[in-house]
């Protein structure tokens, strides 16, 4: 029976299509598919080229690949195509909230990724205009009075359980010092907090003046330690309650006192002047009234510390990073703290640059946060477990690779002659 007898049998209608038809709608498929590709490739190179064609595979899932010169060291896969357009247009911070909400994917060492991505972006010769247009796209939080307070609460006061899962016991939340590349986190803060008391040689009965002061560990330790009368200032609430009651668990309440209060605010006389952690959300305008709170807090043997992240040149911080994860916060270069000491006539005593102890001990932290993962899901969600590993990776690569700097300058009022000959004590 022919296929025709068959649909007259059946009351179907057989039309035969020409192979003809049928292989110039499969070309015109391959064509559109290969028109994809093309498309897919432009894309992903324009996101290579704005992170500095770092030696990174770029991928879409599914899709097309763009491959670096040399080896890569990571495969970095968008969703979409859509994703990529939007990523394009605001590349700074989406980025961040792609790998955050799960649509890129990353194969490879996140850290690693980050360090030679640092790297690229540094090297590259000049801007594309993407970047810069990019740079221009993104205002940073202000630091006026009631900036600065909301700024902070968004950070640190998400919740002290939080930051207990990965800070260590001693719940510092800023660069240790590392005696030897073998000790341990809290080794190394405790170390860092010796450290800074003998740069500023506190002496027992003398008082302190700290502008910021985290959980309280600092202003703990200088009072059981070296025997100094503390005033700390803080406008993190949460921190504040943390650091009052631990104070009270301890014995020294009488010895410490914590005011949940704007450092502008500080008033009354001390020996020293010890911020450590809080230069980075005060931003440079408000520089020369800093330095002015702190000549009129000091007599005429005054001394003091700024402990601060930092940079090479003056630079704005990550737009996703002050976004998303350190409102109104900017890392400041030298000339720019200058800015505290010159106005005022403070003699800059000694800088010391802790970039590596950094590196060291935001490893640390990682290790811990990564150990803690499924804790830190039930407190929030995958995204917010996501957007923090990005926060932590991150700054490990910017410290490694020199994107980002960490300054400790000792200062002095111009007329104290009780100065050290030598930086022995430092090390006794």
């Amino acid at each position: 029976m022919s296929a025709t007898d068959e649909s007259l049998i059946s009351g179907r209608k057989h039309t035969e299509i020409p192979r003809a038809v049928t292989a110039g709608a499969a070309e015109t498929q391959a064509a559109e598919a290969a028109e994809v590709r093309k498309t897919d490739r432009w894309l992903l190179k324009r996101v290579s080229s704005f992170l500095g064609d770092p030696p990174v595979e770029f991928a879409v899932r599914g899709g097309a690949r763009v491959r670096a010169a040399s080896a890569p060291v990571a495969r970095v896969t968008f969703a979409s195509r859509a994703l990529l357009l939007s990523i394009l247009a605001d590349p700074w911070v989406r980025i961040g909230d792609a790998y955050s909400d799960g649509s890129v994917t990353v194969e490879g060492d996140l850290v690693e990724l980050l360090e030679v991505v640092y790297r690229a972006s540094a090297a590259a010769d000049k801007p594309s205009w993407l970047r810069r247009a990019a740079d221009l796209a993104h205002r940073p939080h202000v630091n006026t009075l009631a900036g600065s307070r909301d700024n902070i609460h968004r950070h640190y006061d998400i919740g002290n359980d939080f930051y207990a899962l990965w800070l260590g016991s001693t719940m510092a939340y800023t660069c240790a010092y590392y005696p030897t590349p073998a000790a341990t986190l809290d080794e190394a803060q405790t170390a860092k907090m010796h450290h800074v008391c003998r740069k500023v040689r506190l002496r027992s009965g003398e008082s302190v003046v700290e502008a910021g002061c985290g959980w309280g560990t600092l202003a703990l330790h200088m009072a059981r330690h070296y025997g100094v009368r503390v005033r700390a200032f803080n406008i993190s609430h949460e921190q504040v309650a943390y650091a009052r009651a631990r104070a009270a668990r301890e014995g020294l309440a009488g010895q410490v006192e914590y005011v949940e209060d704007d450092y502008r605010n500080i008033s009354g006389h001390y020996d020293a002047f010890i911020s450590v952690g809080m230069l980075e959300h005060v931003g440079v305008k408000n520089y020369p009234t800093l330095g002015s709170l702190a000549r009129r807090c000091l007599g005429s043997n005054g001394r003091g510390l700024i402990h601060s992240i930092g940079r090479n040149q003056p630079a704005r911080l990550q737009p996703w990073i002050e976004k998303r994860i350190f409102p109104g916060a900017h890392p400041p270069a030298l000339s720019e703290m200058a800015q505290i000491f010159e106005p005022s006539d403070l003699s800059v005593l000694d800088v010391e640059n802790l970039r590596l102890h950094y590196a060291q001990t935001l490893r640390h932290w990682l290790a811990l946060y990564e150990s803690a993962a499924e804790r830190v899901r039930a407190m929030f969600d995958e995204k917010f477990v996501r957007m923090w590993r990005l926060y932590l990776a991150g700054s490990i690569a910017g410290f490694s690779t020199g994107t980002l700097q960490l300054f400790q300058v000792v200062f002095a009022t111009a007329d104290n002659n009780d100065l050290p000959w030598t930086r022995a004590h430092l090390y006794t």
